[in-house]
């Protein structure tokens, strides 16, 4: 992935404000909210039955904040997010077996979240970067099922 000076700008900028655990936290939960069928990789994680048990499930939240500060290591490495989710890859695809699906799913929520945390300042400008970024994190999480 090329990445502009502006585009790195604007992912590094806005990241430097964002609070890991609470956007973590709040992406996790809205994606098994929005789409339920990704709880059952999640099933040992405690009450799911309904949307309010998992937006206030704190295994959900730590596991969000979890996924956001791995989310940031493409941010650190932007120039090499294939080899920094290399072993995560491998992990998700012949350990966890994720649907690489949900990678894309999770950005996009993820992207929703921001935009929501960051209000004016979640410019256009800085939506497309975030949608590249996420596209280049999900395609580098399902490198290992290609």
């Amino acid at each position: 992935v090329h990445w502009s000076a502006e585009e790195k700008q604007l992912i590094t900028g806005l990241w430097g404000k964002v609070d890991v655990a609470e956007v973590g936290g709040a992406t996790l939960g809205k994606l098994l909210v929005v789409f339920p069928w990704t709880q059952r990789f999640f099933a040992h994680f405690g009450n799911l039955s309904s949307a309010n048990a998992i937006i206030c499930n704190p295994v959900v939240k730590a596991h969000g904040k979890k996924v956001l500060t791995s989310f940031g290591e493409a941010i650190k490495h932007l120039d090499s997010i294939k080899e920094t989710f290399a072993k995560l890859s491998e992990l998700h695809c012949e350990k966890l077996h994720v649907d690489p699906e949900n990678f894309r799913l999770l950005g996009n929520i993820l992207i929703i979240v921001l935009a929501g945390h960051h209000g004016k300042e979640f410019t256009p400008s800085t939506h497309a970067a975030f949608q590249k970024l996420v596209r280049a994190v999900a395609h580098s999480l399902a490198r290992v099922y290609h």
